[in-house]
């Protein structure tokens, strides 16, 4: 049984990643802290639009310059090793970015985990942080969320689904039982379309 942990106190212990830097309903923009920190794809998210708590899964990464008129340009021909690259140019810190794409595929209010858009898009400026186990374990207890996974128009949809099932699978005490109820709810939904459900279960399977 998992323990009796207050929602306040289980979401005071997860570790800042970024801030949003564009909203919308059904996904948001956030920048890293940190270049190079995105979290893995398939990850759960968190952040809000102030009232409620916003759960989105990580579809892309990017690392690019800030000013979009000046492209990276090489620097590490004479350099042993990529590290030094930054070690001699730390100015770098300053003119690249990390940033990553979410979907929304929840949110909640206290207790109550709801697989569904909310109300409003998030706040542009909200924390966003990386979820910690029980809270992965917790939003992911019902498999409501792969609706909105499947009904995405990411580029990398189906990636994203196995991504994130992989992910959460090593949350739970039963990691194959869990993959199994996501296989079975995958068949449900995707009953008309055979060619891709099979494709996302090889992906789950890897």
């Amino acid at each position: 049984m998992e323990p009796d942990v207050r929602a306040g106190e289980r979401l005071a212990l997860t570790e800042r990643i970024g801030e949003v830097i564009e909203a919308r309903t059904a996904d948001f923009l956030a920048e890293c802290y940190q270049l190079h920190t995105a979290p893995p794809l398939g990850s759960l998210v968190r952040t809000s639009d102030g009232e409620v708590e916003i759960y989105g899964v990580v579809c892309s990464a990017t690392t690019e310059g800030i000013d979009p008129g000046r492209r990276p340009v090489a620097r590490g021909q004479g350099e042993a090793k990529e590290e030094d690259v930054y070690r001699q140019n730390p100015q770098l810190s300053k003119l690249l970015r990390t940033s990553f794409d979410s979907l929304v595929i929840g949110h909640s209010q206290g207790d109550t985990v709801r697989h569904y858009l909310p109300p409003r898009p998030p706040r542009v400026h909200g924390f966003v942080y990386q979820c910690e186990e029980s809270e992965v374990r917790r939003f992911t207890l019902n498999l409501g969320f792969l609706t909105a996974l499947l009904d995405s128009r990411s580029p990398s949809g189906d990636e994203v689904v196995a991504a994130c099932l992989r992910q959460a699978s090593g949350v739970h005490a039963d990691q194959r039982g869990f993959l199994v109820s996501a296989g079975k709810e995958l068949a449900v939904l995707l009953s008309g379309d055979l060619y891709r459900l099979n494709a996302i279960l090889r992906r789950i399977r890897q």
